[in-house]
């Protein structure tokens, strides 16, 4: 074979092969044009119907890595490279990928859970596993909480979701109860008249619902009420403290006594035998 039939021969396989890289290339490039298109209509149907950003954003790259995918295993196609081994091993990879990661998986379902459902937002005052913090961060794997002391705290979501979820600031308004003692000798109607004017002053308790004082147990040394106040939520830790100096200031200038336990000891003086 002389170098004009190689040559002959490189230049068809050229043109062949050239023709077929060619297509796989085109096939990879539309699509992967077309796939950042789908991604972004959907993206913006998503956005109008008011989805979550963080959770719109997630599912919309899940949606363009899987278009994506495809045109890279049509594209590999076209180069006659059979797929279904290829296929088989990505399943294989994904299955040990999963069982591997079985934990961090979990979080991340109760993480879209979360973002679907929204048991809280950014700001809110919950208690989570135990823990107790304002909302910093919610992301599809944690949330993170930061408590009044400033500390920070990251908990994975899946423990979040396998227990019982309090959100202490969903709504505007808090009921705050306070239990105050009165002596048996003092006038009850007199104690709750000065305790309710004295309530009603503090700029954290609102006027709706009304603030109430009723008897909540006779006890063993006091007569125990009940002050019930409604308080701004994000405004609940300064309302306690202020409302228990508020009401003892209020007692005094009633001159109603707040009793403390007592106990009367007899002694009883017995002759030796």
């Amino acid at each position: 074979m002389n170098f004009e039939e190689i040559s002959d021969k490189l230049m068809v396989y050229g043109v062949e092969y050239g023709l077929i890289l060619l297509k796989a290339l085109a096939i990879f490039f539309i699509g992967k044009f077309v796939a950042k298109i789908l991604k972004n209509i959907i993206n913006r149907l998503m956005k109008r119907s008011g989805m979550d950003d963080m959770l719109r954003k997630f599912l919309s790259n899940i949606l363009y890595a899987v278009l994506l995918t495809f045109v890279i295993i049509a594209a590999i196609s076209t180069l006659g490279i059979q797929t279904a081994s290829l296929v088989a091993v990505i399943g294989a990879a994904g299955l040990a990928i999963g069982l591997a990661l079985q934990g961090s998986l979990a979080n991340f379902a109760a993480g879209v859970l979360m973002i679907i459902f929204r048991p809280y937002k950014l700001g809110d005052l919950v208690e989570v596993a135990g823990t107790m913090g304002f909302v910093e961060v919610v992301d599809v794997f944690t949330t993170v909480l930061r408590t009044p002391d400033k500390t920070k705290i990251i908990i994975p979501n899946g423990q979040i979701m396998s227990d019982q979820i309090i959100n202490y600031t969903e709504s505007d308004v808090r009921r705050m109860e306070l239990v105050v003692g009165i002596g048996y000798d003092d006038d009850i109607d007199k104690a709750r008249e000065f305790i309710l004017d004295a309530v009603k002053k503090c700029e954290h308790v609102v006027a709706e619902p009304a603030p109430a004082v009723t008897v909540a147990e006779l006890g063993d040394n006091s007569v125990n009420l009940a002050v019930r106040p409604w308080v701004i939520s994000s405004k609940y830790a300064p309302a306690s403290h202020e409302l228990n100096e508020i009401v003892k200031k209020a007692l005094d200038a009633a001159e109603i006594n707040i009793p403390y336990p007592q106990r009367d000891v007899h002694i009883y003086n017995h002759d030796s035998a």
